[in-house]
C-alpha cells in the first residue's frame, strides 16, 4: 500500500464503533438481517468484553451470516441509518488543518468506510484500519493506506506502522477508545508515550485498564459504571470539537 503523504506532525489513532459513532460494526448486518439480531449483539458484547478473540468474533459471523452484504446493500442501511456524535466531521477537518493525521482504527469493516467515503458522508481520512471480514473493490474514494485489522491486538500494531512511516515522535501520538476491545490499543500507547483519551467509556475498557496499569489521561463523554446501559440521549450532547483543545495542548509537548 502506499504511505500517506509526508508532513503530519501528530495522529489521532481512534475508534469508531461507539466511539465516534452511536452505531455498532455489526448494525448494518443486522438491518439487512434482523433475523440475526440477538447473535450479533452477543457476539459483539463477547469480543468487546475480550472474553473471545475479534478472529473468533469473526468466525462466528461467517457461520450465520445467510449471503454476503452487497454495496447495494450497505448503501440502503447508510441511507437510513449512518449516524455520527455531533462535531466528528468538523473535527476530522481540524485535524487535517493541523496536520493532525486523523487514523480510523477499528474493529468496523472496511467495506462499510469504503461506502461511507464513497458517498461522502465523512471527510474521507488518509489511513483505516479496520476488520477485513467484508471488502469491496478498491475504490478512488477509499482512503490512501487501508490495514486489515485481524484481531484487536493489531490496532496497536497498524498505529505503529503508521507512525514509524511518518517518523511521528512519541509525545505527539494520541489513542482514542471506548471498550475493552480497545484495551491492547491503550496499552501499546502507553508503553509508547501515547496520551490516551477514552470516549464514551465503557466498564470494559475501564476494568481492563485498571487490571494492566494502564492510565486514561481524559474521559470525553459519559463514563460508564459496571451494569449501567447505554444513554444514547446523555452521549448526544457532547460535542467532539471540545476535544480541539486538549489536542492543542498535545501539540505543545
Amino acid at each position: 500500500m502506499p504511505t500517506p503523504a509526508r508532513g503530519f506532525k501528530a495522529i489521532l489513532s481512534t475508534d469508531w464503533s461507539e466511539c465516534l459513532s452511536p452505531s455498532g460494526p455489526f448494525d448494518f448486518i443486522e438491518f439487512s438481517y434482523p433475523q440475526l439480531a440477538p447473535d450479533l449483539r452477543e457476539i459483539f458484547r463477547n469480543y468487546t468484553g475480550n472474553r473471545i478473540s475479534l478472529g473468533a468474533a469473526c468466525r462466528r459471523l461467517q457461520a450465520i451470516l445467510p449471503a454476503p452484504v452487497t454495496p447495494e446493500m450497505m448503501d440502503a442501511y447508510l441511507d437510513r441509518s449512518f449516524a455520527v456524535y455531533r462535531g466528528v466531521p468538523e473535527l476530522i477537518e481540524w485535524c487535517r488543518s493541523q496536520d493532525i493525521l486523523f487514523m480510523l482504527n477499528t474493529t468496523a469493516m472496511v467495506g462499510y468506510f469504503q461506502r461511507v467515503f464513497a458517498k461522502k458522508l465523512l471527510p474521507r481520512v488518509p489511513v483505516l484500519s479496520a476488520n477485513a471480514l467484508l471488502r469491496f473493490p478498491p475504490a478512488e474514494s477509499d482512503p490512501t493506506e487501508i490495514f486489515e485489522l485481524l484481531e484487536t491486538a493489531d490496532k496497536g500494531k497498524n498505529t505503529q506502522t503508521v507512525v514509524e512511516q511518518l517518523s511521528i515522535p512519541a509525545a505527539k501520538i494520541v489513542v482514542m477508545g471506548d471498550s475493552g476491545g480497545d484495551g491492547p490499543h491503550f496499552e501499546w500507547g502507553q508503553r509508547r508515550g501515547a496520551f490516551i483519551i477514552g470516549s464514551m467509556t465503557k466498564h470494559s475498557l475501564t476494568s481492563y485498564c485498571a487490571q494492566r496499569g494502564v492510565a486514561i489521561q481524559l474521559r470525553f463523554g459519559v463514563s460508564y459504571a459496571e451494569g449501567e446501559g447505554r444513554s444514547l440521549e446523555n452521549e448526544k450532547r457532547f460535542d467532539f470539537m471540545d476535544l480541539v483543545e486538549p489536542l492543542q495542548s498535545i501539540l505543545k509537548r
